[in-house]
Parts: structure tokens; C-alpha cells; sequence
């Protein structure tokens, strides 16, 4: 999907260019080799302003045809490098590179000129743009897409120098050779953050209470366009959370929570959920038991692309080609699936720590206040929490000129298009920073109960002085709905019904592992040898983050947030140690295949030709 192909004319004004980068001294760096100097740059040199209307979409489809570049490395470098997938036989070259941390200069997944070239592309917009201009209606035309032309910009930033640890910083348009000789200084994780939300004034930007938020074009090739974009306070919030400013990052991911579904109005977990329906088939063995004993309306946004059959689960994607000659087609689908393209061989296979993560959960089920656990009898990846086995399908059903190979289907990589923000997402990132801010129990709530008013009252508020409660005034959850701890579950109806009175949030460990409220294994940490208030916070904080962690690999599996996880955790607690024993562990006792010492820091990221990273 060509973005680009949309309209007839594409923008002629905005920079088409490689940047690659020059030699790095100190904590400035010159430019002078940011530009290949064979490149060409489709610049219109009578056009110094954007200034008219077409030029705010077909500005802004250039920049996002720029994004498609690293779609795929977004997810490859965030899970191959986790410890959820593990290589196989078949593991192409450069991708085991990438699992092993050995990932060299010429390596296909290291190549940070393509996060320059959307950089650059932003830049100058951001400094072309004419936000004055109105129309015929009185309205400007290019503030909302002046907003998240600044979103993508900061959301590229945060991925790059994540990936890369320390990046040249730059925030005007390089169009110019004698531009291209000045220095330029070497920002990590934090300044770039602290950047985009102070200098560029992200956070101002947010608060101007525009009507909308994001632009609209309608639908592009049957996809919304708006699901093409990056909402600016979610890209706040991530950049907060990144800085470990936790208060405001909770700040932000409620917010646009509560902005999402337009001003004081909810956007709610849903109440979708891998379960069991029918606690009478457990009595039964395991080779009776079929698959149609599962709710199937767990979703990832994936199989069914924005439909409401998910009911918008999905925020934000990068929209990709349909074949491999359109330039721009995602490889995910190949590596994480078997299928004739691969000879029916996946490169990328759950690891033994998934599974046992997800096997390790109880399923608790809830009958009219009858408590029972799920037994763990039960094949296909169906032990303790189901969202594995609805993620992952994996069997000997390809039969091809009489020989049977494997089958592994990543249904979260069925979709041809790559996935970067969805709604659980905010959840788990919210419950994260508050976790984080002070709040263990809050957080906690959101992984078992679900949050809303009530929940604050009775279950929240109670147990935290009244000068430590700034932040349960500034939120809430207008129209969010629970269930009680009556009936759970009722088949052939609606899940998660109680009653006449049908919920729209629920937890979000019950999403795979059932009614979590009633379940006695699952309950809020607290050490009855800590008296010290201060000191049972803090190891409350560790202990739930830990929950946390869980909860976003379980949920998330697969989906290219799971190093990016732990690196985040890791540097919050400076513990190099734990990040190591995570990533060694991902074969459980087998060997991880990693070599390198992920006790040093500097090899949490990549470098490349010694010009970027540590």
C-alpha cells in the first residue's frame, strides 16, 4: 500500500531522502555526512511555504509513506530480541543477529537513515508550515496536521534512540550542504524526551483544546485514515513514561482515554475474552475437548482489520503494500507464519518462557459465587491463561504432495499490515505509571477489576492518606461499566453479562485467565512482615510491576513491545542484571543463544559504523 498512490499529484516539496550519518565526536557531531551525495532531493526550490490546503494531506501521506521504511524493525527489534520468540533452524542470517544482540554494520535491520529520513521530512514541515492559514470556513488548515506531523516526529525520535541508546539530535530541515557541516549534539533516551515534551511543547499542543485531536481524510483503500496516525497525547504519554516522570505519563494515557471517544466520554477495555464457557467440560478428557468450548472473542486487532466485530481495538497502524513489488510489504506475516513462501518454515517460534508464563497462571472460574479452577490437563496451549492459545496455532496440518509439515499460525501476523498502538496497550502503560507514581493498588485494580468510579471509592481511595490523592481528582471513568461478582460468565450469550446489566470493562488479566476478582491467586501483594509504611509501598511498587511485566507478555506476545518492555524496567530499576537473567531465560534451561555480555548497558543497544549509538 503505496500512501503515496493515493492522490495523483504527491507533494514535490518535501525531501526524499537517505541521511547517512557522519563520523560522531564527543557529544556534538558535524553533519557533513548526514547526505549521501549521489542522493537526489525531489525539492521544489519556488516553494518555500506550505500554504494551501492540498498541501496539508499530501505533505502529511509523504511523511507516513517515510514510516512504512520501519514498520517491520519496529516489531523484529522489540521481540526477536525479548525472550517470548526464539530462533529456529531456518532463521535467516540477520534476524538471529538480532536475537543473539550480535548485529553488525551491514546487518538489514540496522540502518537508522531511514528514521532520518522521516525525521527530516517532519522538520521541515514543522518549519514550512503557513498555521495561520484558514479557509473558506474560517478554520486553519494546518494545525491538527502541524500536531501529529510533531507526534510522528517525537514517536520516530523515541524509537530511534531507544533502539540506539544515543542519536544526533536535530530538529531543523538539513537541505543544504553548508546545514550540513554544522554540529549537532548526541541526546539519549532522556534528553530526547525531555526535548518534546518541555522545548517542543507537545504538552502545550494537547492542552489547546482543539475539537479533534487527530486529522481526518475519511477512509484510504477501506481503512480509516485516522488509524494511520499517532494520537499526540498518547506519544506524551509514552515520552513521559520513558522519562520517568510517572504522575504526568498517568496523566496523559488517562486522558486520552478519556478524549478518545471525543471529550468526557470513556474508551473503555471492552469485556473481549479467550474463556471457557462450559465448566462441565472439564470433566471431560482432554481429547473430547474441541476448541468450540472457547469464547472466540478475544481480539488483537489483527484478523479483522478495524472492524466492529473488535470494536476498535486497534489505534494506530502502519498501513503497508499488498505485494512485494509495491516497495513497501511487510515480511512479518512470512517469518511468524508457516505458509508455501517459507516452505512451510517459520523463523521466529514462541519460547519455552512464554509458555510456561502462560501455563503458570490459574483460570478461575466463577459460577453464581461457585468458584472453581480450570485443571491443567488440557493440550494445545489451553493450561492456566487462554490468550496463548488463541495467539498461537501450531500442528502438523499442511499436507503437500503426501508430506506433512508443521503449522504455526501467529494470528496477531495474519494481517499484512504492522500494528504500533492499541487500546489494551494504554491500559497496561497507565497501570505502569501509576504503579510507579505511588499507586501499586490502582495499578493493580486495572489488571483485576477493571477501574471506574465505584472502584475508586471502595477499592482505591481507602487506602491512601488524603494528601496523596491528587490524582484520583483528576481522573475518572465516565459510563465505564463492571461486573459484579455474581454470575461470569453465561454461554451462548455475552460474556461477562450480569444480569440485564452489560459491562464494558473488565480486567485485563481476564482476558485469558478468567473471572480474576473471585480468584484467590490472584490478589493485590502485601508483606505482613514490612511495618514501615514507606517501605511496604515501595516493595508493593516491585511486586506489581512484576505483575505488570507479566500481564504485557502475556497479552502482548508476539507483537514487538517485549524488549522495549524490559529495557524500560530495566533502566528504571538501573539493574542490568535483571534485564540479562530475562533475556537468558528465554529457553528456560537451553541455552538463549546470546553471547554477549548484557550486563554492560552499551549492549542493550545497537550500534552502527561506530557514528550512532554508545
Amino acid at each position: 500500500m503505496n500512501i503515496k498512490k493515493y492522490k495523483k499529484n504527491p507533494l514535490t516539496v518535501l525531501l526524499s531522502i537517505l541521511l547517512p550519518l557522519g563520523g560522531l565526536g564527543g557529544l556534538l557531531t558535524s553533519c557533513s555526512d548526514f547526505f549521501d551525495q549521489d542522493s537526489t532531493y525531489i525539492v521544489d526550490a519556488k516553494k518555500d511555504h506550505l500554504n494551501n490546503a492540498t498541501d496539508t494531506i499530501y505533505s502529511l501521506t509523504g511523511i507516513l509513506n517515510k514510516v512504512q521504511a520501519i514498520a517491520d524493525r519496529t516489531v523484529l527489534l522489540g521481540e526477536a530480541r525479548g525472550d517470548l520468540m526464539t530462533v529456529t533452524d531456518v532463521t535467516p542470517a540477520d534476524l538471529r543477529a538480532v536475537a543473539n544482540f550480535t548485529i553488525g554494520d551491514d546487518n538489514m535491520y540496522n540502518n537508522p537513515l531511514d528514521y532520518y529520513a522521516i525525521i527530516n521530512n517532519c522538520n521541515y514541515f514543522i518549519a514550512k508550515a503557513d498555521l495561520e492559514l484558514k479557509n473558506s470556513r474560517n478554520q486553519f488548515i494546518f494545525k491538527k496536521e502541524y500536531a501529529e506531523v510533531k507526534a510522528i516526529r517525537a514517536w520516530t525520535y523515541l524509537q530511534l534512540v531507544t533502539t540506539y541508546g544515543r542519536v544526533p539530535f536535530v530538529t531543523e530541515p538539513i537541505m543544504t550542504k553548508e546545514e550540513s557541516e554544522r554540529s549537532y549534539p548526541m541526546y539519549d533516551i532522556k534528553q530526547v524526551c525531555n526535548y518534546f515534551i518541555n522545548e517542543d511543547n507537545l504538552s502545550a499542543l494537547v492542552d489547546e483544546e482543539l475539537p479533534e485531536e487527530l486529522p481526518n481524510y475519511g477512509p484510504i483503500k477501506s481503512l480509516p485514515s485516522k488509524n494511520f496516525l499517532f494520537p499526540v497525547r498518547l506519544v506524551l504519554a509514552d515520552l513521559y513514561l520513558w522519562s520517568e516522570n510517572y504522575f504526568e505519563a498517568a496523566k496523559y494515557y488517562h486522558d486520552y482515554l478519556n478524549t478518545r471517544n471525543g471529550r468526557n466520554s470513556i474508551y473503555p477495555t471492552t469485556n473481549y475474552a479467550a474463556e471457557w464457557y462450559d465448566l462441565v467440560e472439564w470433566n471431560y478428557t482432554d481429547q473430547e475437548l474441541t476448541s468450540d468450548k472457547l469464547w472466540l472473542e478475544y481480539s488483537f486487532g489483527s484478523e479483522v482489520e478495524l472492524s466492529t466485530a473488535i470494536d476498535n481495538e486497534l489505534i494506530t497502524m502502519i498501513p503497508m503494500d499488498s505485494i512485494p513489488s509495491e516497495g513497501h510489504y511487510s515480511q512479518l506475516r512470512d517469518i511468524f507464519n508457516t505458509s508455501s513462501q517459507n516452505n512451510y518454515q517459520a523463523s521466529l517460534v514462541p519460547s519455552n518462557k512464554i509458555i510456561n508464563l502462560s501455563e503458570s497462571q490459574v483460570y478461575c472460574y466463577n459460577d453464581q459465587g461457585d468458584v472453581k479452577y480450570a485443571p491443567k490437563n488440557f493440550s494445545n496451549h489451553r493450561n492456566g491463561d487462554l490468550r496463548l492459545s488463541q495467539a498461537w496455532v501450531n500442528d502438523g496440518n499442511h499436507v503437500v504432495d503426501g508430506t506433512r509439515y508443521p503449522r504455526q499460525i501467529i494470528r496477531k501476523h495474519l494481517t499484512k499490515h504492522v500494528h504500533i498502538y492499541r487500546r489494551t496497550l494504554v491500559y497496561l502503560r497507565l497501570a505502569e505509571a501509576l504503579n510507579r507514581a505511588g499507586y501499586p493498588r490502582y495499578a493493580f485494580q486495572i489488571l483485576s477489576s477493571g477501574v471506574n468510579t465505584d472502584v475508586l471509592q471502595d477499592s482505591i481511595i481507602p487506602h491512601y492518606r488524603a494528601d496523596s490523592l491528587k490524582i484520583m481528582e483528576d481522573f475518572n471513568f465516565p459510563g465505564t461499566r463492571l461486573s459484579s461478582i455474581s454470575s461470569a460468565y453465561v454461554a451462548n450469550s455475552s460474556p461477562y453479562r450480569d444480569g440485564n446489566f452489560e459491562v464494558n470493562t473488565i480486567g485485563i488479566h481476564s482476558r485469558g485467565s478468567g473471572f480474576t476478582p473471585a480468584n484467590e491467586y490472584y490478589q493485590m501483594p502485601y508483606n505482613p512482615n514490612i511495618t514501615d509504611p514507606a517501605e511496604q509501598l515501595a516493595w508493593q511498587q516491585d511486586k506489581v510491576e512484576e505483575m505488570i511485566i507479566d500481564e504485557e507478555a502475556l497479552e502482548f506476545a508476539f507483537e514487538g513491545y517485549r524488549f522495549y518492555d524490559l529495557l524500560r524496567v530495566a533502566l528504571r530499576r538501573n539493574d542490568p542484571a535483571w534485564l540479562e537473567k530475562k533475556i537468558q531465560g528465554r529457553n528456560g534451561t537451553a541455552p538463549s543463544g546470546v553471547s554477549v555480555d548484557l550486563k554492560d548497558q552499551n549492549n542493550w543497544f545497537l550500534r552502527w559504523k561506530g557514528r550512532i549509538g554508545f
